[in-house]
């Protein structure tokens, strides 16, 4: 069986996605299509990987394809255009995340029309507010929540010598969303708390406005933390174990101030490291972290808050060790490839194609 997934830019989570399915879908032949890339570097996916929007381009791969189903992440527009373009199998519409809750409603309800014509099927990694509409909006659509897959071992503890300064870390993109004023808000509290701190920033310069960037430099200076931060720029996704390893070795943590997330990669990644997670309540983490237990939460714009948290993970020793040894379980237990790769074929069952 063969099967086309379908995205904007092999950036981010999605492209972790992408290549962490196909790693857990080897009963098929995976093959994946972006319509543009704004970086030269792409990971290998393993499988055949297309970048293209032309329509010229996109028929005659779905022609060589002659793939069984396509499954397309949140462009609603490329069901009705494939079909324009002769495909006739099976359209899968997945959506891993939306931005804010208010925001994927309003988009849901313009593109009703749509999915409810073209879509086969609707996917979506257990995200409560996406399930939500989902089951609101389209009921007559069938509709498939499992949690997305890692294969842990890629980003299993590298045991590294010992950083001497505790390093918090954050992921995202400079946007408001990712709330990255948040962040460094915290860090400069805990800078303040304690000067030896350094403050990671993982990002991909390549997907931020300079308005924003501006206003994002600016308060760096104004925070006066640039000497205790470093930002790292499109770091590929296979060094990321190294780093965590590092963070959570330093006793440090990896902070997502997030406002919305559907299902991000990075709290796996970094759980599968050793590398603890704090996070806000948005949405996504819910499936990844249990308070206490897997992770911890703070609430979302409460400086103090997340302060107390980061303080109590980074100096209970026999909290953040559980928190640790507990973390990499569930990763290994509820995202392995081997479940993925199971509800996969339970949906493509219930659709009719196997």
């Amino acid at each position: 069986m063969k099967i086309l997934f379908v995205f904007y830019l092999p950036s981010g989570g999605l492209e972790t996605l992408n290549r962490q399915r196909q790693a857990a879908l080897k009963d098929y032949q995976c093959e994946f299509l972006y319509y543009r890339k704004e970086r030269t570097l792409i990971n290998d996916h393993h499988a055949p990987v297309y970048i293209t929007n032309e329509d010229t381009e996109i028929k005659r791969i779905l022609t060589k394809g002659n793939y069984d189903v396509v499954v397309i992440t949140s462009d609603s527009g490329a069901m009705p255009r494939f079909r324009n373009l002769g495909y006739k199998g099976k359209l899968i519409y997945e959506l891993q995340g939306f931005g804010a809750i208010d925001q994927a409603r309003r988009v849901l309800i313009q593109i009703k029309p749509i999915i409810t014509k073209y879509a086969n099927g609707l996917l979506n990694p257990r995200t409560p507010y996406i399930t939500k509409l989902f089951k609101e909006l389209f009921p007559t659509v069938p509709q498939f929540n499992f949690n997305n897959c890692i294969d842990w071992t890629q980003y299993s503890y590298k045991k590294l010598p010992k950083h001497p300064r505790p390093i918090v870390a954050w992921i995202g993109r400079i946007e408001d969303n990712k709330n990255w004023r948040e962040f460094l808000l915290i860090g400069h509290k805990l800078v303040h708390d304690n000067p030896n701190t350094e403050l990671y920033m993982f990002e991909d310069p390549t997907l931020s406005k300079p308005e924003e960037r501006y206003k994002f430099q600016d308060m760096i200076k104004r925070l006066n933390i640039g000497k205790n931060l470093t930002i790292h720029a499109n770091v590929p996704n296979t060094e990321m174990s190294n780093y965590f390893s590092k963070i959570g070795e330093s006793g440090g943590f990896l902070c997502i101030t997030s406002k919305v997330e559907g299902a991000p990669y990075a709290p796996l990644e970094a759980m599968s490291s050793h590398c603890p997670v704090l996070t806000t309540h948005c949405e996504g983490t819910e499936t990844m972290v249990i308070h206490n237990e897997t992770g911890k939460y703070y609430n979302i714009g409460q400086i103090e808050d997340a302060f107390n948290q980061a303080i109590e993970l980074m100096t209970n020793t026999s909290l953040r060790e559980k928190i640790i040894q507990q973390a990499l379980t569930h990763v290994q237990t509820n995202f392995s490839l081997e479940r993925y790769n199971m509800n996969f074929k339970i949906m493509l069952d219930c659709l009719g194609l196997t």
